[in-house]
């Protein structure tokens, strides 16, 4: 009976696309009309010919839900190269203006690409880890299978239609030009739907679980989940100017809008790259290491405190705006608070090698984690020094926020999800350890110069930036003009694209040894099983 369902739904969705596509007011919206299509035409056909006996009905009860884990894993390492990629050619796009090519009319150039790279990285690439290694550790702390049947494989494929969408409205310039928040109402609407669905899968899982205690990974896991979705919900209030168009118009304006953006955006960074990421930390890294968390009544502190504080760190971006000073300094002020939680986390995660520090030298994926928990603690420390008034006056707008963010999300949020992966895929594909641990330490090399020189590169060039934008004659009239400091940049910038280059390198490194660990690697003895523990 529900195949029929499905069937009718699948139809409905496939005519709406049809109609979408007739009646589209622009090109943007055609396209996400014809993709949509192929999907429910697609997915209408498998069901049409399913059997009772489905590939996933017919999954062990009994056992973990790694399928789906396995698929995130696989599209995490994909949208990462893709990411890294388009960030590397957007990085000599600005070293090398040329490299905007006019012959593809505009959807090749930074305008357009810039957004599709943030995105990739931030919601692609971070996106998928944190789906993939929360279904994974909500398992195995839990003693529980995925609540949910199916509905864990929908968030998945239903995540990778909105990545779909995203990227080809950003490329065909469908997009309401608010940072990490650019896709326009029809896709936001979707992915509310899948991250709804995310959440009950995993509160599923904790309401079902057989251990009584909830394990802080799972802390983290949930506050992510959770305040992402009111953030989405919240910062995307628009009201589109037909339903067979992408434009809409946004229901804040002026200050407010700024003011509920940069909220979204910073709580964007501490609940999607921080929070999330830190669930992966307190989970990975006691795993890897084979210790206990160094201190649990820490981690508890580090949860609460963060959680608390970071909600209202915003503001801090709109120093010298139309919000008013006690707003931002609001926000200034839970910045510098923040700094001591933070630090709290990164000790706890570093102090749980206490007993283990002869593993950094053997062991590159524990090496690998370490610096994104180091790279975690300097990036905690440079934004509440940023966000200081007197210091935003120099930086804000220049490169040196550019440095800030990518020493944070290649540092801290790639490193850890680097060291998850190598961690993940011999036990998901059952084998005995990695193809090459010799190749780990190239990827661990290759990307920690390669973030160096980028963010030593930025950090120069933002300080210089600031420096001359701020230098005045005798006479108090400026010295310097945008194009002088455009000039001055040309060497920082290409020590930058080479930087990406190289942490793009380590990535494809990466991808061809977990490769060949699924394909050359020897198997695990059969004995060791992924049971669900019985009650």
């Amino acid at each position: 009976m529900s195949n029929y369902l499905k069937l009718i739904t699948f139809g409905l969705i496939a005519l709406f696309a049809m109609m979408a596509i007739n009646f589209a007011r622009d090109i943007g919206f055609m396209v996400h009309g014809i993709i949509v299509l192929l999907v429910a035409a697609g997915m209408f056909m498998y069901t049409l010919r399913q059997t009772e006996a489905s590939a996933f009905a017919g999954a062990n009860p009994n056992e973990y839900a790694d399928g789906v884990v396995r698929a995130g894993v696989i599209a995490t390492a994909f949208w990462g190269v893709v990411g890294f990629l388009v960030g590397v050619v957007i990085a000599f796009q600005l070293a090398f203006p040329a490299l905007n090519f006019d012959f593809l009319q505009g959807y090749g150039n930074f305008g357009r690409l810039r957004p599709l790279h943030t995105s990739a990285v931030i919601f692609a690439f971070g996106g998928n880890a944190l789906i993939a290694t929360s279904f994974y550790v909500v398992q195995r702390t839990s003693a529980a299978r995925l609540w949910g049947g199916n509905l864990s494989w929908f968030v998945f494929w239903g995540y990778q239609l909105f990545i779909v969408l995203a990227a080809t409205g950003y490329v065909l310039g469908v997009t309401q030009s608010k940072e990490y928040a650019e896709p326009e109402w029809h896709v936001d609407l979707w992915l509310t739907v899948v991250w709804l669905a995310y959440l009950a899968v995993f509160l599923g899982t904790l309401i079902k679980r057989k251990e009584p205690h909830i394990y802080v990974a799972n802390w983290f896991y949930l506050a992510f989940i959770v305040t992402v979705a009111m953030l989405h919900v919240v910062n995307n209030i628009s009201i589109p100017v037909s339903i067979w168009g992408s434009k809409s118009v946004q229901v804040f304006s002026g200050v407010q809008d700024a003011m509920v953006q940069w909220w979204y955006g910073h709580n964007a960074v501490g609940f999607f790259l921080t929070a999330g990421f830190l669930g992966m930390m307190y989970y990975f890294i006691p795993k890897q290491a084979e210790r206990p968390v160094y201190s649990y009544k820490l981690s508890i502190i580090h949860f609460w405190s963060l959680i608390f504080l970071y909600i209202w760190a915003g503001p801090h971006h709109l120093h010298y705006t139309a919000l008013p000073d006690w707003a931002s300094t609001l926000g200034m002020v839970f910045s510098i608070v923040l700094w001591m939680p933070s630090w709290g986390g990164m000790i706890n995660g570093l102090m749980t090698l206490s007993g283990a520090w002869d593993k950094l030298r053997t062991d590159p994926v524990i090496r690998m984690m370490v610096i994104s928990v180091g790279f975690y603690g300097m990036s905690t420390f440079e934004g509440p020094m940023m966000s200081i008034r007197a210091v935003n006056s120099l930086s804000h707008y220049t490169d040196w926020t550019i440095g800030h963010v990518h020493s944070g999300a290649l540092g801290w949020n790639g490193m850890i999800t680097f060291g998850a992966l190598y961690y993940l895929v011999p036990v998901l594909w059952k084998r005995e350890r990695l193809y090459s641990l010799s190749l780990v330490s190239w990827h661990f090399w290759l990307a920690t110069i390669g973030i160096v020189l980028y963010a030593a590169s930025m950090w120069v060039t933002g300080i210089m930036e600031g420096l001359m934008w701020r230098e005045v004659d005798a006479n108090g009239f400026l010295v310097n003009s945008f194009a002088d400091t455009v000039a001055a940049k040309f060497p920082m910038y290409v020590v930058r694209g080479l930087g990406g280059a190289m942490f793009l390198a380590g990535a494809i490194v990466m991808c061809y040894n977990l490769w060949m660990t699924v394909r050359r690697a020897p198997a695990k003895e059969a004995s060791l099983s992924v049971a669900v523990p019985a009650e």
